[in-house]
């Protein structure tokens, strides 16, 4: 019988496709898996006020699970598609840990990404820190997610409130320093980690500027009598520490009593689609914010391809929303550093190198944010985001001005 042999390509061929094989097949076996994730899947879970007093904010679960849809359009990390479970907490705590105990215990999430809230973190740290599960990019800017020594599965995201307070200080200090100031904030952790930030920046000696204070609930149905007293005091600055429903009444209402403060209106509160619009661009004009990220009301980023990207996005993916909402521009800067996150982890998805790698994130340049901004973690460091740069509204649209400032 005559014995026939392959040709030498061919036999290059099948070689090549052999070892092609195994290496997979030695990939997979590899391969460590957390709860949640599997040689297909990653599943993040988080809650979202998509009810209640912060329900603006919604819109930032949304469009993470657009811009996720469009990673898995893509081919997913690796290979394996992201599920994020969005619920619902109504920025209430109790429910918060309700659909967080869910989420973790029966839908075994491999980590939490971007809950929203002070308040409704708060309430889950202690439990998430306890299941070791990464409670990651947190959207709120407490100083207390920066603490790995004592929360080492928590993670913030934002430009922290204190050193947002601080840089307001700072620009009275030098702008305005016989400033009479007036301060209206959330009665929370939020609301009085930012007035630390200010009263930190304004230091003792200074501390006779701030001639009036008012708290406000989430619950209460307008802010109409603490903005009448502020502006009893006889105050010429305002620091308005409000979340989006209530930063609309404070502009609305500075203005229609005829006050005119130099108002200073906290980051997440200064989204020209959800609080300067309803409130009325006119009787916005000259206040005054920090950014970290590109606003999409902004011209100066008209012809910027990492815009165009976005609104592209925006588009396709997310044609709902409001594309001059800059929650959306924010909601896509934590889905891209997630994302991130997942791709340093390789094969390695368990709940401890998710930690490791968020916790080892290297002069990230996301194309969103402002210029000369990037995203850097360490062991010691929880504080993805430490720059940010004052804008003013000129009626329009956020105009930034001087330098970027921060650690």
């Amino acid at each position: 019988m005559k014995l026939t042999s392959f040709p030498p390509v061919r036999s290059a061929a099948v070689i090549a496709a052999l070892t092609l094989s195994l290496t997979s097949l030695s990939a997979l076996a590899q391969a460590k898996y957390g709860p949640g994730a599997s040689a297909t899947e990653i599943k993040l879970g988080q809650t979202m006020p998509y009810s209640g007093p912060a329900s603006a904010y919604g819109t930032i679960g949304k469009v993470e699970l657009a811009y996720f849809k469009m990673i898995n359009d893509q081919g997913g990390i690796n290979g394996r598609k992201i599920d994020l479970i969005s619920l619902d907490d109504g920025y209430s705590p109790p429910k918060t840990v309700e659909q967080v105990r869910k989420l973790v215990e029966e839908d075994n999430v491999l980590a939490l990404f971007d809950t929203l809230g002070t308040p409704t973190n708060s309430a889950i740290q202690k439990y998430v820190n306890a299941k070791k599960v990464p409670h990651l990019f947190l959207a709120t800017g407490a100083t207390k997610w920066g603490d790995p020594k004592h929360f080492p599965w928590t993670m913030g995201f934002n430009l922290t409130y204190q050193t947002e307070g601080e840089i307001y200080a700072k620009y009275l200090l030098k702008h305005k320093p016989n400033a009479k100031i007036a301060i209206l904030y959330q009665n929370d952790d939020y609301g009085k980690d930012l007035l630390k930030g200010v009263k930190d920046g304004l230091g003792a000696a200074n501390a006779k500027m701030i001639v009036a204070e008012q708290t406000y609930e989430t619950t209460d149905p307008t802010i109409d009598s603490q903005i009448l007293s502020l502006q009893a005091s006889g105050a010429d600055t305002f620091i308005d520490i409000t979340t989006p429903k209530f930063g609309a009444q404070a502009v609305r209402k500075a203005f229609d009593s005829g006050w005119k403060p130099l108002h200073f209106l906290n980051n997440v509160a200064a989204s020209v689609g959800t609080v300067l619009t309803p409130a009325g661009l006119e009787k916005s004009n000259g206040l005054i914010t920090v950014e970290y990220y590109k606003d999409p009301t902004d011209p100066a980023w008209k012809d910027d391809p990492a815009m165009k990207e976005w609104f592209a996005f925006m588009a396709k993916y997310y044609p709902d929303g409001n594309v001059r909402d800059a929650s959306n521009v924010f909601g896509v800067l934590a889905a891209q550093t997630m994302v991130q996150v997942l791709k340093q982890c390789g094969n390695d998805l368990t709940r401890e190198n998710v930690m490791k790698q968020a916790a080892n994130l290297k002069d990230l340049k996301l194309p969103l944010l402002l210029p000369g901004i990037t995203i850097n973690t360490s062991p010691t460091d929880f504080f993805p985001v430490k720059q940010a740069q004052l804008a003013r509204f000129d009626g329009k649209a956020w105009v930034l001005f001087g330098d970027v400032i921060g650690d």
